[in-house]
């Protein structure tokens, strides 16, 4: 059975056009007028009916495209064969992405007339950026952990005297990290990432309790708030650093020692209260405190732009971090 030929009549071309989403142009380069068709027009939010000349589409491109696509159009007289280039025009505040494409050279033009297509890409260009800053997001995390990851090792080896200690302390710092990072979730809006604090504070000290952060040994009551993907970092450093002494040395080496974590908010502060009770009695430390003491009060003032002050109670070492509320978002 035979096929049918295409027929490439007028209302053809016309259906195939339309199907491809595509306007098309042509420009005078004499008089420098252009016409377009119905797409055409309604890209450029331009009037049908009136005379429009290339300045009068100039003013609707970006003002960073500008002059590039005034000399690329420019140009075009001296291409020998096809050309396209992209660029941006601004229409009732919104941005849309246009491709212009057309064939170069005088020898091309129809009685002094180019012709051309305009096609929407605004979709495309935005997935574009969507995948750059993606891809710069990772490159800047992957980057800030490496350093993080560094530094950490480089502490872990000043404050252990063995591979093993080593490794068990910098694991732990590491585990850390990772469990914050697990949490820190983009916000919608494409406002940043955030974890609540309340989460954030139970997820890093679960580890420290066989049944969990719920199981009454250890309690979290702090005020519903986000925590910033920066602030995560550090916090997760403090939170393991102060487990860490409280497993080694405070309310969580003993069997009937509690852990009560609270908070309020105000203003310009944040107040975090890290209390233990039930633990052997504790004394203050002599000198000026190891390594980890140190990464404590780096990331608290440096970090999170607050301090920290530690209450030895025989009862109970008394932890009280002040952490800038702007910094904690961030």
């Amino acid at each position: 059975m035979p096929t049918s030929p295409l027929l490439w009549n007028a209302d053809s071309l016309r259906y195939a056009i339309r199907a491809a989403g595509v306007a098309l142009w042509s420009w005078n380069v004499e008089t420098d007028l252009f016409a377009m068709d119905e797409r055409g027009y309604a890209l450029w939010a331009v009037p049908r009916g009136d005379p429009v000349k290339f300045e009068d589409l100039s003013a609707r491109i970006h003002p960073a495209d500008r002059d590039r696509v005034r000399a690329a159009f420019t140009a075009t007289r001296a291409i020998v064969g096809a050309y396209e280039i992209d660029f941006r025009i601004i229409i009732d505040n919104e941005i849309r992405w246009i491709s212009a494409r057309g064939i170069g050279d005088d020898s091309n033009l129809q009685q002094g007339i180019a012709y051309g297509i305009f096609l929407d890409v605004t979709g495309r260009k935005q997935a574009e950026e969507g995948h750059e800053l993606l891809a710069g997001e990772m490159s800047h995390r992957v980057k800030n952990l490496l350093a993080i990851a560094s530094g950490l090792t480089q502490i872990s080896s000043r404050s252990t005297t063995t591979a093993k200690e080593m490794a068990v302390e910098l694991t732990g710092r590491l585990s850390a990290l990772g469990r914050a990072h697990d949490l820190v979730r983009p916000l919608p809006g494409h406002q940043g990432h955030a974890a609540l604090l309340g989460d954030l504070v139970s997820i890093l000290l679960s580890p420290y309790e066989d049944m969990g952060a719920f199981s009454g040994r250890i309690r979290v009551a702090v005020p519903r708030m986000g925590v910033g993907e920066g602030a995560a970092t550090a916090l997760a450093l403090v939170l393991h650093e102060l487990a860490t002494n409280s497993l080694k040395y405070g309310a969580l080496s003993a069997e009937t020692g509690t852990l009560d974590v609270s908070g309020s908010s105000g203003e310009e502060d944040v107040t975090i209260v890290w209390t233990e009770h039930g633990g052997p009695t504790v004394e203050p430390p002599s000198g000026a405190g190891g390594y980890g003491s140190r990464l404590v009060v780096r990331s608290v003032s440096g970090q999170l732009g607050g301090a920290i002050d530690y209450n030895w109670s025989p009862e109970g070492v008394i932890v009280t971090l002040r952490i800038n509320a702007s910094k904690l978002a961030n």
